[in-house]
């Protein structure tokens, strides 16, 4: 017997489903092509043994996970820490002091001290600072030290090594259908750690950065301008400005960024107190 109305149904389900199928094609085209590369998949999860990479909604406990372990590789085959007490309690109670004044202070951020005869400080993902023996000993005051520290932590809080790690995959095309292998990501965090120079947009975000977290930690803003006027004074560019390029025009933003009538306020100057603060290496 002819159902009327079922067939009235079933010439409006096929009616229907096509355009609503093509309407769910175009919304799913117009999402993905928000991402800048298809070589990211957004089923990809770090998963216990960070076997595959999802760097666009990495939580702060993935960024720490992967940060751990590019910081033992830097320590196992680039770096070793400096042992002395006085001098890495220093440093991370200093850092801890500027930490707490970003815009991410409750990231469990590790500051540490390696043995190197360079002038050079760097950072990774999830929090982990190098300050080298030889940096510590260049450096004339607390407030120029906390500048250099308060930049590498700026890099953290803008999270440029994701950033930049990201745009390293996509133009290598070292992203899979399954996504990055964990050890490539951890070699490439090393590597960007120590050798890629960071971006000129990069750079003046963490000089916002550390300027702010100078002045609300109470140090005088002046120590990050005065540490990169000292580097262009030497004859041969350190360590620091391969990977952190500074240049007068740099030196110039610096002092346009610092807020009117907060450039002569401010503590950390006195050479000789930081002097005896780090005396096991004069």
């Amino acid at each position: 017997m002819f159902n009327f109305y079922a067939w009235i149904s079933h010439r409006i389900h096929r009616r229907w489903i096509y355009p609503i199928i093509s309407v769910i094609m175009a919304i799913a085209l117009v999402v993905s092509s928000s991402y800048p590369s298809s070589a990211f998949n957004l089923r990809r999860l770090i998963g216990p043994g960070i076997e595959v990479l999802q760097l666009s909604t990495m939580s702060d406990a993935q960024e720490v996970a992967l940060g751990g372990q590019i910081n033992q590789q830097i320590l196992s085959s680039q770096f070793r820490r400096y042992g002395n007490t006085q001098i890495n309690n220093y440093v991370r109670e200093l850092g801890d002091q500027l930490a707490a004044q970003s815009d991410r202070p409750n990231l469990p951020y590790t500051f540490q001290v390696v043995q190197d005869d360079s002038i050079n400080a760097f950072a990774t993902m999830g929090g982990f600072v190098y300050v080298t023996t030889g940096l510590l000993q260049a450096v004339d005051n607390e407030a120029q030290l906390a500048g250099v520290i308060g930049h590498e932590i700026g890099h953290i809080v803008n999270k440029h090594s994701i950033r930049q790690m990201r745009e390293v995959i996509i133009a290598r095309g070292l992203a899979g259908a399954a996504g990055v292998d964990n050890n490539i990501a951890v070699q490439l965090g090393v590597e960007l750690a120590l050798r890629l120079p960071r971006s000129r947009q990069h750079e003046y975000e963490a000089d916002r950065g550390a300027l702010a977290i100078l002045i609300n930690a109470g140090y005088s803003p002046l120590g990050l301008v005065q540490f990169f006027e000292k580097l262009l004074d030497k004859p041969s560019p350190p360590t620091f400005l391969s990977t952190h390029p500074a240049s007068s025009d740099r030196i110039a933003a610096l002092e346009q960024m610092i807020p009117q009538g907060q450039a002569n306020q401010g503590t950390g100057l006195n050479q000789a107190a930081y002097r005896d603060r780090i005396r096991p290496l004069l």
